[in-house]
């Protein structure tokens, strides 16, 4: 930390506080060369995460409105308001680790409806509804067809995995 009164470089600290609201450090220091002592702070820089809508505008990642539309979308289904949150605490995470700190609202979405896919497949319906704002029913049924082709994929997948009998006459 500069000095401001000599601009040496060189100090040390003498008493370290957090602030009364918690968001700063209050630090007395003293100067090694004028011994002048001065106060520096230190705050978190938050940087905000921002969501780039369809048209091109920007705004604050907002957890809760996640949260939301998958609440209305599990509205009267078995899944829990932790495993919502968990969803959440993902789409949030790979907001984080991203190095620009913006995802557009498409990936978002894109990110929740592969979460419901694999939680509740009539909750992922809902979502999908809302999110690709299906134009007329030949979209939605072409989105429950792809829904069911991969269900049964999936179950004969199972089914080719199962024990079979050696009796021939089965």
């Amino acid at each position: 930390m500069k000095c401001p009164f000599c601009g040496h470089l060189d100090d040390r600290v003498v008493d370290s506080r957090e602030s009364r609201e918690g968001d700063a450090i209050r630090r007395r220091r003293e100067c090694a060369r004028c011994e002048r002592r001065f106060t520096s702070y230190e705050r978190i820089d938050e940087i905000p995460y921002m969501v780039v809508k369809k048209d091109g505008t920007r705004e604050r990642f907002e957890r809760q409105k996640v949260i939301a539309g998958m609440l209305k979308a599990c509205e009267k289904r078995p899944v829990s308001v932790a495993v919502l949150e968990s969803v959440a605490n993902r789409v949030e995470t790979a907001l984080h680790e991203r190095p620009d700190k913006e995802m557009s609202a498409e990936a978002v979405g894109a990110f929740v409806m592969e979460e419901l896919r694999t939680l509740d497949k009539v909750a992922y319906v809902r979502f999908a509804s809302v999110y690709r704002d299906f134009r007329d029913i030949g979209e939605f049924m072409a989105e429950l067809k792809g829904l069911l082709d991969g269900q049964e994929e999936k179950e004969s997948g199972d089914a080719r995995a199962a024990p079979r009998s050696s009796d021939p006459g089965e």
